[in-house]
């Protein structure tokens, strides 16, 4: 059987019981390693589930996925996936390859930032699509999580953003003189996030957002050092600092905002009497 197995989002120990069953027994065991990353290295995972980790990049996983269902019609072989493995990031096409081998399939679910982000204070019933945000370049500043933030807006919900991960990235320049060398990994942050959202909304003079749109970055989700700081877009801007290392998600406030999402969220607020003004004027008893 195939089993994919969610890890949760912080160290070796968010695993579940059922899961670390799942590891142990397992033939082999893979690391999905692109999508996202735990805050702890393989060797502690290692030590902890008491099994050697194969990691899987997004070439394996996309490309090479006959070698991790290879006997799994007889043989227990566990993917393992940070989060939830049908949370943010779904792995739908190794489920769809293993069926199409006659390999069944299982899956051991955890906790993910879908449920996760509910710790900063925002009910997930008044959550909409999820958006996710990628580097932008000299020549690539996709802007299609504008249109879904929009939406979302006009119904009053708020927007989980999540934010662009480069792990074993290709070099162009050398892939161009015919040579594979990967790229240092990246990690977008809340500040780099919140610029090319202001800067697309420079661009398309929607209103969907503003500078002063109150949003909440999210540091280490799960983990031992979560940190929140809530503040306007352009705040966020400047936020890195106290949000620390990654990995980094944000919010957007939706205009139904309720009173007690809104006690909660303020703790977290750069200038509390700042943020209370804009909610009251801009947010509450907009249902």
């Amino acid at each position: 059987m195939l089993y994919l197995v969610g890890l949760g989002l912080s160290d070796e120990t968010d695993i579940t019981i059922k899961g670390l069953e799942v590891v142990k027994k397992a033939s082999r065991v893979y690391l999905e390693a692109y999508t996202s990353i735990l805050l702890v290295n393989q060797s502690v995972l290692e030590e902890y589930y008491g099994r050697s980790i194969i990691i899987a990049d997004r070439v394996m996983v996309e490309e090479r996925s006959d070698d991790i269902l290879a006997n799994a019609q007889t043989e227990d072989v566990a993917f393992c996936v940070v989060g939830d493995p049908f949370g943010a990031t779904t792995h739908t096409d190794l489920v769809l390859r293993a069926r199409e081998l006659g390999i069944p399939v299982a899956s051991v679910p955890n906790a993910s930032i879908m449920s996760g982000i509910g710790a900063c204070g925002l009910q997930l019933y008044n959550f909409g699509q999820t958006v996710s945000m990628v580097f932008f370049t000299d020549s690539w500043r996709p802007a299609s999580f504008y249109d879904r933030i929009k939406e979302n807006r006009d119904i009053g919900l708020h927007t989980l953003v999540l934010l662009d991960i480069k792990v074993k990235e290709p070099n162009l320049e050398s892939l161009a003189r015919g040579r594979i060398v990967y790229e240092p990994p990246r990690y977008m942050t809340v500040g780099t996030c919140a610029k090319q959202m202001l800067e697309i909304e420079a661009e398309r003079k929607e209103g969907v957002y503003t500078e002063d749109s109150l949003a909440i970055g999210a540091a280490r989700v799960g983990g031992r050092e979560q940190v929140f700081v809530a503040g306007t877009l352009k705040e966020l801007c400047d936020a890195d600092d106290a949000l620390g290392p990654p990995l980094h998600s944000m919010v957007l406030l939706g205009r139904r905002t309720h009173e007690l999402e809104n006690d909660f969220v303020r703790e977290f607020a750069v200038d509390k009497e700042k943020w209370q003004n804009i909610w009251a004027s801009e947010y509450q008893n907009k249902h």
